[in-house]
């Protein structure tokens, strides 16, 4: 019963906020344009290009006029709406730095507050890639 009652206690906004990624090596702040949730990064650990130079640059992205762009300030998440009905953030799309992919994908929040990402191809759910973010403490 705890359980469903806190999905039925979920709010749209409650997605807003910056998060660790998994590897707790970047963040990303998610915010809201209208109905839509977006997210930027908004810091890297790392930020340094295999060859050392500063700040690190979107070195992966297939786009090679979009490899020089800093990753900090990159837009990597966007189209997400909130799916009152299935306690969801769905129909978005979100970038991999690390792979230079990007991917459909869905969030939810977890029991215990953190953010469960799946990212998929070609609307389907069942595969692909999940991670899990935790909110930055203030």
């Amino acid at each position: 019963m705890l359980l469903s009652f806190s999905a039925w206690a979920q709010k749209a906004d409650d997605l807003l906020g910056v998060w660790w990624n998994a590897e707790k090596d970047g963040q990303v702040e998610i915010y809201k344009v209208g109905t839509e949730y977006r997210g930027r990064i908004v810091y890297v650990k790392v930020n340094t290009n295999p060859d050392g130079t500063s700040p690190k640059k979107d070195n992966l992205n297939p786009d090679v006029k979009l490899r020089s762009r800093v990753l900090q300030g990159t837009t990597i998440l966007s189209g997400l709406k909130w799916d009152a009905d299935d306690k969801e953030w769905a129909g978005g799309q979100i970038y991999d730095t690390k792979s230079g992919n990007s991917y459909d994908c869905y969030a939810r929040l977890n029991e215990d507050g953190s953010l469960y990402f799946k990212g998929y191809m070609m609307g389907m759910r069942f595969v692909g890639r999940s991670t899990t973010w935790t909110r930055v403490k203030k």
